[in-house]
């Protein structure tokens, strides 16, 4: 653990954890570590935060997974959005009083991933707030080339909210998922950040979208973002409706990021040649796997990790135009982060959390 004699000339306020465990760990006060020092180094920007969005890696980070060597005081927070309060040596971009956004997936810039414009299988990749200290802060530091400009007047918090999910799922359903109008698309859940990002992103692309919800409340929402075909798997068994309602064709591609318990239903729902597209797993990473399913139907698996930084200009002026939206569940003062915290913790959110310094 980093000494908290580590000091640096001016205090900050940050959300951070000093051990692992559950929503009690978080603390909210002075950063006095030197560490969390955002004074920008050469081609980096200091950035004041006006909002910051919560994700499930927050509450996987602060719990701490098997093997994560994390050097503690820890700041969370991979989302936000703020105004530059100042710039390093040869920061060409960017300037005192701008309005950014802060693109999360962190490559070293001159690795030949990045060089080539694949930053996120970059040789040193980093997520924001996981291995490096995040955006649960009055002021961070970043390099210019992880900045977005804001339009003037668009909100802090919008920005915020839209960042890791919509990046993800663009990289995802579009980059890699070859995405293409007139084709149908499965999402495996209704409620979660990503998933709901995926419906409007393959209703952007001209698909058309069932998704899979295990209460009323959540396929509401779902609709409202334009899901054209809602089903409850808590009254019906969800595969077979698929089937039935595809006349035993299936569907041309499979959003599952839940993994544990729907991924093999996913494959019996995809049809001859499609796509299962995954960036998660959150009711566990490991299941019993029939590869029969994959060989006998031509079946494509593709796994994805956020997305490049071409990805993130795209999604993110769709975002600005208002072709896209990050709904917000809820939001909290940045002092009430073990709240926050809680609410995370119990799963019922449609949205994000958006924290506000």
């Amino acid at each position: 653990m980093r000494s908290t004699s580590e000091v640096f000339s001016e205090d900050m306020k940050a959300a951070y954890f000093s051990q692992h465990g559950g929503p009690d760990v978080m603390i909210y006060g002075d950063a006095v570590w030197s560490a969390a020092n955002p004074e920008p180094k050469r081609g980096e920007v200091a950035v004041r935060i006006k909002a910051a969005a919560m994700n499930r890696v927050d509450k996987w980070v602060r719990d701490g997974w098997q093997g994560l060597k994390l050097p503690l005081p820890h700041i969370l927070g991979s989302d936000g959005a703020g105004v530059v309060e100042s710039v390093g040596d040869d920061v060409k971009n960017f300037k005192a009083g701008d309005r950014v956004t802060i693109n999360t997936n962190i490559g070293c810039g001159h690795c030949a991933m990045c060089v080539a414009g694949q930053d996120n299988l970059c040789d040193d990749w980093h997520l924001f707030g996981e291995t490096t200290n995040g955006t649960n802060a009055e002021l961070v530091a970043v390099h210019e080339r992880q900045l977005l400009r804001l339009p003037e007047n668009f909100p802090f918090d919008q920005a915020a909210a839209a960042g890791l999910v919509f990046h993800t799922a663009w990289h995802s359903l579009i980059t890699k998922g070859k995405l293409r109008a007139g084709e149908s698309v499965l999402v495996v859940g209704a409620g979660g950040g990503v998933n709901s990002a995926s419906i409007q992103i393959a209703k952007y692309a001209g698909c058309f979208v069932y998704v899979v919800g295990s209460d009323e409340r959540k396929l509401d929402y779902a609709q409202s973002l334009g899901a054209d075909v809602l089903i409850d798997r808590s009254k019906e068994d969800w595969g077979k409706k698929v089937y039935q309602l595809t006349d035993k064709r299936g569907v041309d591609v499979v959003v599952d990021n839940v993994g544990a318990g729907t991924m093999m239903t996913s494959l019996r729902c995809a049809r001859k040649g499609g796509r299962i597209l995954t960036v998660g797993n959150t009711a566990g990473p490991k299941f019993e796997f029939d590869n029969r399913f994959m060989f006998g139907k031509h079946l494509s698996l593709i796994g994805s990790t956020m997305g490049t930084l071409k990805d993130f200009r795209d999604v993110m002026n769709l975002v600005f135009a208002g072709k896209l939206y990050a709904p917000i569940d809820s939001t909290f003062p940045l002092a009430d982060i073990r709240a926050a915290h809680e609410k995370l913790d119990k799963g019922d959110v449609l949205g994000k959390i958006v924290l506000i310094p």
